[in-house]
């Protein structure tokens, strides 16, 4: 009962050491021989004794247990660093750990010594990993004469087996190993020899887990071509089509142990379910144009499926009054693979009344097409679409009815959508469409690209941002407004009035231009994990019927803090006018307040 009794109390001292390095209040004397500092920090990074020296509530069974595993950890450590012939020796009340019972723990423990004597660097004599897969190649620090790093065998060997299997061949594997180090020349001689195995196929795709899902759409989504040649990235792309319908919790493969006829490998996928339904809400706050709240309600798997429905709600310029204030609705379907793999189907409907500064709009209209994703990176969507307007502004009230062909493209490399660091992100849009009422032909372009650069660690973050947009048709008059340019506000120009200037003729600021020319650039700086400070300049000029029409130009400044938390920053940005049409600061009041959840850009 008593050795049953140690035997708990040990493991728990175990995980406990590597969960939460624990061990009395004692300070650990560390030594190591030698002055290479990356070897000391190295050895300190692997002990637990040294890790936990500062912590409290230890036994001295625990600190027993630590030094213990440190044995083999420090070896590992030393091996790490290419030295095969070091001693280490612990110390415990001036005895040696390795010598004493684990169940036999003195009762207070006076000292920690750890000596660590790593003797002399070995480097590589022999280093060799074959056959290599056609045209790869091993790392440049395994070689004849380089630091014989442990890590750098492994790496070795992990790169030849990845290639191969990176060729078709699942099954690669180590056949032989033969790692022997020569103490009196201090040289690592590493010859592993591998088996490549057969070409393997793709098998089937074996559910092993039940969903809520159809078996037949979940074979649909995934993808998975069998019979192709068997492909580590396709694996995880049909891996990815699955989580990327919102559906599952978890989506795993795992590769068959055996090869079927004709060398094909069945995989093997198991499933979790997300939970069918959710709901989220959101709001933005603007000095001018008010508080801005929205809601969504969606359903993940709508028909058995992995349909996904989502209805959204959005109403904004909530200031106190009814004047200004904006509310939409929206509903759309996907269909995920509904036209084969990566091709989604999609069905939506959208109804509005938008109180803008230029004018009052009333609309409603539906749309289907098709969402294709073409690499992980590059996505787009075309529709059919049908939308109703009524519009009430300058030119006095008008009615519109048109159909449309709204295609997109997106190419995002960001690193984060939230909060990105590196990388860019450019997203084009195309509306060719036909007025009924007015027999007109009009097209709408927008082309929206952004990069990033972090430095220092991405402590430092420089961001830009360029829009452009055109709007071909015989006048202003002939679009509905919502198609047309406005600068002024988030999204375009911070420190000016939402929307405060259009492309009017005679320099009207309440209809809308038919170009648009935006840049943007910030830096955002991180002061601690918490907090960070941004600044930024906006500039925005809207042109009523060209980009070369001698069009004013808005430009806005300020500065911005930032909390992050774990659903992204929060944003508050404060902007005023720099120059340009309706550029005032006779008072606090002038400066913009922006409030919102993300980054500007």
């Amino acid at each position: 009962m008593a050795k049953a009794k140690h035997i708990r109390r040990l493991l728990g001292a175990t995980l406990l050491a590597i969960a939460v390095p624990a061990a009395a209040q004692q300070q650990v004397d560390f030594v190591v021989a030698g002055d290479d500092p990356a070897v000391t920090s190295a050895l300190q990074a692997a002990s637990l004794l040294y890790a936990g020296q500062d912590a409290t509530g230890a036994e001295p069974l625990d600190i027993l247990a630590a030094a213990r595993a440190d044995y083999g950890r420090l070896v590992s450590a030393l091996y790490a660093e290419g030295y095969y012939g070091g001693v280490v020796k612990i110390k415990i009340n001036g005895k040696e750990a390795g010598a004493m019972s684990p169940f036999a723990a003195p009762s207070r423990i006076s000292s920690i010594r750890v000596e660590v004597d790593p003797g002399a660097q070995f480097t590589f004599g022999q280093a060799s990993v074959a056959p290599l897969a056609p045209g790869s190649t091993l790392p440049e620090g395994f070689a004849p004469g380089q630091e014989a790093r442990s890590t750098m065998v492994r790496e070795a060997v992990d790169d030849a087996i990845s290639d191969w299997r990176d060729e078709g061949h699942a099954k690669a594997a180590v056949a032989s190993e033969a790692v022997t180090a020569d103490h009196r020349n201090a040289t690592l001689n590493a010859d592993i020899r591998l088996a490549p195995g057969p070409t393997v196929y793709f098998g089937k795709l074996v559910q092993t887990t039940p969903s809520a899902v159809r078996a037949a759409r979940v074979q649909r989504i995934a993808g998975l071509p069998t019979g192709a040649v068997y492909s580590p990235a396709e694996a995880e792309r049909a891996a990815e089509r699955l989580r990327r319908t919102g559906a599952f919790a978890s989506v795993a493969l795992k590769e068959a142990d055996t090869l079927g006829p004709g060398d094909t490998m069945d995989i093997e996928l198991a499933l979790s379910d997300e939970k069918p339904r959710r709901f989220g809400f959101g709001a933005e706050l603007a000095s001018l144009e008010g508080l801005t709240v929205s809601g969504y309600w969606l359903h993940r798997n709508l028909l058995g499926g992995a349909e996904r429905l989502r209805i959204d709600a959005e109403v904004s310029g909530i200031d106190g009054s009814l004047a200004g204030m904006d509310a939409s609705a929206s509903a759309r379907l996907d269909i995920p693979a509904a036209f084969g793999t990566d091709n989604d189907a999609f069905v939506g409907v959208e109804a509005g009344r938008f109180d803008e500064p230029g004018y009052t709009l009333l609309s409603g209209g539906a749309e289907a097409g098709v969402h294709r994703r073409f690499t992980p990176e590059i996505e787009g969507e075309a529709a059919l679409a049908y939308a109703y307007a009524i519009v009430e502004d300058d030119l006095g009230t008008r009615r519109f009815s048109y159909v449309s062909l709204p295609a997109n493209l997106t190419w995002d490399r960001r690193n984060s959508t939230l909060d990105p660091t590196s990388g860019t992100y450019v997203a084009a849009e195309l509306e060719p469409l036909y007025e009924f009422n007015g027999n007109t032909f009009a097209t709408r372009g927008y082309l929206d690209a952004r990069a990033y650069f972090g430095v220092m660690d991405d402590k430092v973050v420089l961001a830009a941002r360029g829009q452009v947009g055109y709007v071909a048709a015989p006048s202003a008059a002939a679009v509905p407004p919502d198609m047309l340019f406005f600068s002024g506000g988030g999204g375009t120009v911070r420190g000016f009035p939402y929307q405060s200037m259009g492309g009017g003729p005679g320099g009207d600021n309440s209809i809308g231009g038919q170009t648009f020319l935006g840049a943007s650039g910030e830096v955002r700086v991180k002061v601690s994990d918490t907090i960070g400070l941004v600044g930024f300049v906006d500039a925005g000029q809207v042109g009523a019927t060209g980009f070369l029409d001698g069009a004013d130009w808005q430009i806005g400044a300020g500065a911005g803090l930032r909390y992050y938390t774990g659903l992204g920053p929060i944003r508050l940005d404060v902007g005023v006018p720099v120059s340009g049409p309706g550029a005032s600061l006779d008072s606090i009041w002038d400066a913009q307040l922006y409030i919102g959840i993300g980054q500007a850009f």
